[in-house]
């Protein structure tokens, strides 16, 4: 997980659905993705505080708070903003008390207001800030939506990546990212792929250009984000290489901590590698299912070789 990031505020209301409290402008820092109650701190007790949390206020603590004197909210919020807290949320719509909001710009604090349930914005946060905070990196290939399977095509320029998706597109299947894309591990043992903002939709078609698949081929021609599940690197052919011809053998790619099937595919003039990454995809769900085709004719070779004996 990465060590922190930071996100402008005006970004964090509008993608949350947050109102600030203290203006707009500025940014946040954040390094946690957990969610803090200061009910506690509140009354005064700071052991054992996890001040790097977004703090949330809820209902019980709102109405705390609300209880005491202008001069007592004033003197709890400077010592617990102290603490360099990242950021407030008040939630189900409860406006803090002036003194909050006073006390929180003196520190460069951003409030932040919410109609939603504590707990909806809570998971909502911290979904969020996982997500932000999570480990990724760029890699060159294209991403596809093949049968609900996510397949990572990777190889050298030149190789037909672009136009192989271009004609799965046209076959029904789903785009997610086309030179450029985003790989982050969500999860342990998961990791999604997206496309940068800038290639987002996009596909490169030599000796045409930049095209849009949402306008050549309607709306459901691209996802926005998919699992990748299974990966193939395109190569030429080479007639001296050793090629797998069984598949008993099952090659993995390490990508983040996370081990992904990989499969070396050779390309020559007139294969259509648009059907072979179909019968990938179908293939490797069969193997989800339990079927596996290669195990299934080892053990029926075994069983004729055994029978001539």
């Amino acid at each position: 997980m990465a060590e922190s990031i930071t996100l402008a505020v005006d970004k964090l209301s509008e993608e949350l659905e947050l109102e600030s409290l203290t203006g707009s402008g500025g940014t946040v820092t954040f390094t946690s993705a957990e969610i803090g109650r200061p009910g506690l701190q509140f009354t005064g007790y700071y052991d054992h505080f996890s001040s790097r949390r977004v703090q949330i206020i809820g209902m019980s603590e709102m109405y705390y708070l609300y209880g005491l004197s202008g001069d007592e909210v004033r003197a709890r919020m400077k010592r617990f903003m102290s603490y360099g807290v990242p950021c407030i949320v008040c939630a189900r719509g409860n406006m803090p008390p002036k003194e909050l909001i006073e006390s929180a710009r003196e520190h460069g604090l951003p409030v932040f207001l919410s109609h939603q349930k504590t707990d909806d914005i809570g998971h909502r946060i911290s979904n969020y800030l996982s997500r932000k905070l999570a480990p990724s990196m760029l890699t060159h290939g294209v991403l596809m939506d093949v049968f609900g399977v996510g397949i990572l095509m990777r190889g050298e320029s030149g190789l037909g990546k672009s136009e192989t998706a271009l004609e799965m597109i046209k076959q029904g299947h789903r785009l997610v990212a086309d030179d450029v894309v985003r790989i982050t591990r969500v999860a342990s043992g998961r990791i999604v792929g997206t496309a940068p903002e800038a290639t987002k939709y996009l596909i490169e078609v030599r000796g045409i250009g930049i095209v849009d698949v949402r306008y050549l081929f309607g709306v459901g021609s691209a996802v926005n984000e998919k699992s990748i599940d299974f990966i193939m690197d395109l190569e030429m052919f080479d007639p001296t290489a050793q090629y797998e011809r069984i598949g008993a053998r099952e090659k993995r790619t390490e990508l983040l901590g996370v081990d992904i099937p990989t499969t070396v595919l050779p390309v020559s003039p007139g294969r259509n590698i648009a059907v072979v990454v179909e019968v990938a995809a179908r293939n490797f769900l069969l193997k989800k299912l339990g079927y596996d085709t290669s195990g299934h004719f080892a053990k029926r070779m075994e069983s004729i070789f055994e029978g001539k004996k």
